[in-house]
């Protein structure tokens, strides 16, 4: 019925009451019309550059009297290209380019439908008759429900702008979406500061009045992150004032949960690392036990570096699941699993067993950041401490890389694993007639006053070790507080002990000789003795003489 009465329209177009848009007048010469396909292409290029003198010819306008075409016309124009231009789903590429049309359907072309809220509208172009040729033109049906649409999809506000703001769009924005975009941008900015602004004093406030820390380092986590996810929601709301196209408002969509993503992963990240700092030094000025507080250390900060490693892999991988792209990757992945998931199982062993050793360290904790250590025949302390490897400060400044497997799978030596208290020695070599008390009692006295802040009180003996057929061996037994100090103390007792043998008459040991009376002939050596040397080398020197005439 309708083919009918549309071929019927056709055969009276020619009639000059009947003329098609008759109140416009004649195209201007760059106005295509011949197919779908420069219909819509020309329409979409008018429409966006305003063009007074040609868009209202694309439209299909003779039910409207003719001297409110051409204005009306152009309005209706601005409004559809403004509809048009947010419906994604409106195919262009299957528009017919041959002046017949679609043979199935020679009268109608369509480009799709937009939903309304009761129904929908069918954007149509319709051919029509004219003397000197048929032409394309969007329906009539569809020009009578552009308001329609443009009463869902657009706004009043769009109708008083001037038109300067309607030039030819830039991407797919116009102009008075740019300014209004930039102007959002920097309403969100201000927005964002004045909450964060509010929000922290209102936290502190609430803060003073409980005893916990927690919630202390819970508001001064917000400083910063806080001011991101509120600029992120005015942008995302905002923008849908501004009517953006569906791919523009894509982009906005993607950046702004992106943004928010990025902040609660930093606002977790930072609340970690001040948790743990609050942590370390509330433990560290409550408790007197260094071990415990060395244990706490280590464990804080490996439990820091597998948190933050977890909130950066989560973060990364909801910022990537936004992208289609990478989204079919997975599915391709997951869909070879199999063998893919042999190879990496077999490429990450090392990887996944270094990173669970670290794990089982912070746990069993074999060792703690602070604690003394010789490793690889390396004295040093235990610096810091990693998921994959171990970095150890050498005494002399340098900095040792120990794989973390290292402790786990061989021995080393822990001088702190359960107090940093020790124990060190300092041997000399005396001679048999040293006085063995006095020594002991000048150890005892350089412990007292000259080892004050080196020495703990504790341990302070010496003892006859060793007897060889020459000399003697002291063994001086002090006790430190820490493994350098009771390195400086050994350092010090050798030094005062040997000083203080050096002015015993008997002290160090002695050289001793024996003599023997012998004829020496003319050019002859004797030999004289043999001298021992007191001594742990116990070394012998022959003297002897020569007769020189």
């Amino acid at each position: 019925m309708r083919r009918g009465f549309a071929l019927l329209l056709m055969l009276l177009l020619p009639l000059p009451g009947f003329a098609l848009n008759g109140g416009l007048g004649e195209p201007p010469v760059d106005v295509d019309r011949r197919t779908p396909m420069a219909t819509a292409a020309g329409f979409l290029d008018a429409a966006h550059a305003r063009d007074a003198a040609r868009a209202p010819h694309y439209l299909s306008l003779s039910h409207l009297p003719p001297e409110q075409q051409a204005e009306e016309g152009l309005r209706l124009a601005r409004r559809l290209v403004f509809v048009m231009d947010r419906m994604l789903w409106l195919d262009y590429s299957n528009i017919s380019q041959k002046p017949e049309g679609d043979p199935a359907d020679p009268v109608y072309d369509s480009l799709g439908q937009i939903p309304l809220p009761r129904g929908a509208v069918d954007i149509r172009l319709q051919r029509m008759e004219r003397p000197e040729g048929a032409v394309w033109v969007f329906s009539e049906d569809t020009v009578r429900a552009i308001d329609t649409l443009f009463t869902v999809y657009g706004s009043p506000v769009l109708e008083k702008l001037p038109p300067l703001l309607f030039v030819r769009p830039v991407w797919v924005l116009e102009l008075w979406q740019w300014l209004g975009l930039g102007v959002l941008l920097v309403a969100a900015w201000l927005a964002g500061r004045l909450v964060e602004a509010v929000a922290l004093r209102v936290g502190s406030r609430a803060t003073g009045i409980t005893q916990s820390g927690w919630d202390d380092q819970l508001v001064a986590a917000g400083k910063g992150p806080l001011r991101h996810p509120v600029a992120a929601l005015v942008v995302a709301s905002g923008t849908r004032m501004l009517l953006l196209p569906p791919p523009a408002q894509q982009v906005v969509d993607l950046v702004a949960r992106s943004l928010v993503i990025a902040s609660l992963a930093w606002f977790l990240m930072r609340f970690v690392k001040l948790a743990a700092g609050f942590l370390e030094h509330r433990v560290g000025t409550e408790s007197q036990d260094v071990a415990r507080v060395r244990g706490l250390r280590t464990q804080l900060a490996v439990m820091r570096r597998v948190i933050e490693c977890t909130v950066v892999l989560v973060a990364g991988s909801l910022l990537l699941l936004q992208f289609e792209a990478v989204r079919n990757v997975g599915v391709s992945l997951l869909a070879s699993a199999g063998i893919a998931g042999l190879v990496l199982g077999l490429a990450a062993q090392k990887s996944i067993s270094t990173l669970l050793a670290g794990i089982q360290l912070s746990i069993t904790q074999p060792v703690r950041i602070g604690d003394t250590v010789i490793v690889e025949g390396e004295w040093g302390w235990v610096e810091e401490i990693t998921l994959t490897y171990i970095v150890v400060k050498v005494w002399d400044l340098r900095r040792l890389v120990v794989p973390m497997s290292h402790f786990l799978d061989k021995p080393f030596q822990n001088w702190s694993k359960v107090s940093p208290d020790i124990m060190g020695t300092a041997e000399v070599f005396v001679d048999f007639r040293t006085d063995v008390p006095a020594v002991r009692a000048e150890l005892r006295r350089i412990c007292e006053t000259d080892g004050v802040g080196l020495w703990d009180g504790k341990v302070a003996g010496l003892q006859v070790t060793e007897c060889t057929e020459r000399t003697i061996k002291l063994r001086a037994l002090v006790s430190a507080p820490d493994s350098g100090k009771a390195w400086d103390l050994r350092c010090m007792v050798r030094e005062k002990l040997i000083a203080f043998l050096q002015k015993q008459p008997h002290g160090l040991p002695l050289l001793r000789a024996e003599a023997t009376h012998a004829n020496v002939q003319d050019g002859a050596a004797v030999t004289l003795g043999v001298v021992p040397l007191s001594g742990p080398a116990g070394a012998n020197v022959v003297v002897a003489a020569k007769r020189q005439d």
